[in-house]
């Protein structure tokens, strides 16, 4: 499966990040401390009092959350939108959105978690490239290694490759397609919504936090028989943070494709485990578990806007 792809312009030092808050509220040190390290990376940040908007477990109403983000894609000043948090509340926001305004202005586009929602829809609806990466309140945690990898996915337009730290071969092989995906529990919730993208063909990533092996079998099965897996090319696997034994829940991923021949690859960082490397969503790729690698076959930016 190929489209043609959107790719936002590369940042460069000074170019300026608006800060959105599409889902849950959050502790406000620690967004202060992510600003400041997205400072200290050489760029300016605005942020917008609606940020700062609380209502029940959101970050604002549907409709403040959508224009906050709306606003800042309408503005020409901003070059890239990180997400304050993940949590819940990005596909609630999905009708609200303007996706011929968002294609007419690619920016890049930042968060993880619950963002998997914004991402993919705007991958679907735009066939804009995105990044799965840390989030505001998220990078005063961040390792060197999660720090420098962002820094290198917002700036470079080079084709990245990306290797596991902890290789584990759930099934061998090699495969290439469009790389998407992202937490497993909000994929499977955007299923069956006009905002869902094809997989077809696809090298589908995935990663998830405080699912215990029945739920994670659970959303797997539900996969398999609304037949979302039948034409994926691969499988990676990032971090399953306190979701009970890793061995399982590769276990569990391998008996969903117990009919199916595809190669599938654990051991990646990214998620929600101590490191978070940033990971392109859209772009074509091939998955070599010999290597092992996922390496990018084309840039997922554009040259730098001047």
């Amino acid at each position: 499966m190929e489209r043609t792809l959107i790719k936002p312009a590369a940042l460069k030092p000074g170019d300026t990040i608006g800060i959105a808050a599409p889902a849950s509220p959050f502790d406000e040190k620690a967004f202060e401390e992510g600003v400041q390290l997205l400072k200290s990376m050489g760029f300016d940040v605005k942020v917008s009092k609606g940020v700062f908007k609380r209502n029940g477990y959101l970050a604002g109403s549907d409709p403040e959350r959508a224009d906050l983000l709306m606003g800042l894609f309408q503005d020409t000043s901003i070059r890239a939108v990180f997400c304050a948090r993940g949590g819940f509340g990005s596909m609630k926001i999905l009708p609200l959105l303007d996706f011929q305004v968002i294609r007419d202005n690619p920016k890049i586009l930042v968060g993880f978690s619950d963002i998997t929602a914004l991402s993919l829809a705007v991958y679907h609806r735009c066939g804009l490239v995105s990044l799965h990466g840390p989030l505001v309140t998220t990078l005063r945690k961040g390792s060197e290694k999660t720090v420098d990898a962002l820094q290198s996915a917002v700036s470079s337009t080079k084709p990245p490759v990306l290797k596991p730290s902890r290789p584990y071969v759930v099934k061998s092989g090699q495969a290439s397609g469009p790389v998407l995906g992202g937490n497993l529990a909000t994929l499977t919730h955007l299923m069956g919504t006009p905002y869902e993208p094809s997989l077809e063909g696809a090298l589908l990533f995935l990663e998830d936090c405080k699912e215990p092996p029945y739920r994670i079998d659970r959303m797997m099965s539900q996969l398999r028989l609304a037949g979302r897996l039948e034409k994926i090319s691969g499988i990676i696997l990032g971090t399953f943070e306190d979701c009970g034994i890793l061995d399982e829940v590769y276990s569990i991923i391998d008996k969903a494709f117990s009919q199916k021949e595809v190669p599938i690859l654990g051991g990646f960082d990214f998620g929600h485990g101590p490191e978070n490397v940033a990971l392109p969503i859209g772009p074509q790729a091939v998955l070599d578990t010999g290597e092992p690698h996922l390496r990018f076959a084309e840039s997922a930016l554009g040259a730098s806007a001047s």
